[in-house]
């Protein structure tokens, strides 16, 4: 494709404005042609603010447009199967925030879409775009720390309606809980990092600051143990009660060497006082904004050049595939073994 991309970006919510923002201020090779949202007015005004040619309050509205080339869906999780196999039997081009499905057994369905149709798909991992992993990616494959045998990572949410950046309530009831909502991107961070699949899963949690998640049978507080398909083994931190705003890191122990990325928080300061002071810093780190324009311009630049992007459909697949082995093991106090045979056509097919 030589011309610009044609997008449409369906759910105008956090993350939909984010990535409207980047494509808008991208310019170069891409046109924003169609806006969705549910609520009208905020449809209106957006397409009126930035000049957006078409606006809707359906989304398969805009992925049947004949004037749009590739979708960008950020709508809710429940949503997500349905409307990348309508996008794609419309032979668009996809991109779809995580989980590519709210369940596995949607899975098929859309896999089918997405080939059958030969249009590209990249799933909503950011942190893939992220300067200090893609550095960690570069330096294991070009064998800086040996044979990766070891992962631990984290990530720390801000409590729910804690602050502005907070998750909402009202969004965490439908987020298909903190496996599949929070602690999927470092399953997928996991898996890219290691460069292997994980084969099975050991979890446990509580809730410890959030009594009223209880009633939608979620969790704040989360650790899991994984297995890799290279014989490796790793843990995983998965929080909703960070005082200090959103936090992420990992650590990468290899045979020859270590990678340690001990925060992606930028500007901090500490104060080294009698009271033990500090600043916390921003509450939601600046690069993690740099990492979602990166995202969306990767996307951008997989279209136009028809080559497969950073994070695929299988990548979706095999992330879900973790976070419903660990959301069971959860549930059942059990070890779960992840399916062979989906782990080994997933592994076939890795980036």
């Amino acid at each position: 494709m030589s011309k610009a991309v044609r997008v449409a970006v369906l759910g105008l919510g956090r993350l939909g404005t984010i990535h409207l923002e980047n494509l808008i201020e991208t310019g170069k090779n891409v046109v924003v042609q169609h806006i969705v949202d549910p609520i009208e007015t905020l449809a209106k005004e957006k397409a009126e603010k930035y000049g957006i040619p078409s606006w809707s309050t359906d989304p398969k509205v805009a992925c049947m447009d004949p004037n749009v080339d590739a979708v960008i869906i950020t709508t809710p999780t429940q949503t997500h199967a349905e409307l990348v196999t309508l996008a794609a039997q419309n032979k668009k081009h996809i991109f779809v925030e995580k989980p590519i499905t709210n369940s596995l057994e949607e899975v098929d369905e859309v896999l089918k879409a997405i080939n059958e149709n030969n249009v590209l798909c990249q799933v909503g991992f950011m942190r893939r775009f992220h300067p200090k992993f893609m550095q960690a990616k570069q330096q294991i494959v070009a064998g800086k720390i040996g044979k990766p045998v070891y992962f631990k990572g984290f990530t720390r949410d801000n409590p729910p309606d804690k602050y502005p950046i907070s998750p909402k309530s009202d969004f965490l009831v439908k987020s298909g809980g903190i496996f599949r909502d929070l602690a999927i991107h470092d399953f997928d961070l996991a898996r890219f990092l290691m460069g292997s699949d994980v084969v099975s899963v050991r979890s446990s949690g509580k809730i410890v600051m959030n009594p009223s998640m209880a009633a939608y049978g979620d969790i704040d507080q989360a650790s899991i143990y994984l297995e890799f398909a290279s014989g490796a083994v790793g843990d995983i931190e998965s929080s909703r009660n960070s005082p200090y705003g959103f936090d992420s890191g990992c650590e990468i122990i290899g045979t020859e060497g270590a990678i340690q990325i001990p925060t992606i928080r930028d500007q901090e300061l500490t104060v080294l006082d009698i009271k033990g002071t500090h600043d916390l810093g921003t509450i939601f780190p600046s690069s993690l904004s740099q990492a979602f324009a990166t995202e969306i311009n990767a996307f951008i630049q997989a279209v136009l050049e028809g080559k497969a992007t950073l994070c695929t459909e299988h990548d979706g697949v095999a992330a879900l595939q973790i976070a419903v082995a660990a959301d069971k093991s959860f549930k059942t106090n059990a070890q779960i073994e992840l399916d062979k045979e989906t782990v080994m056509n997933l592994r076939n097919k890795m980036v």
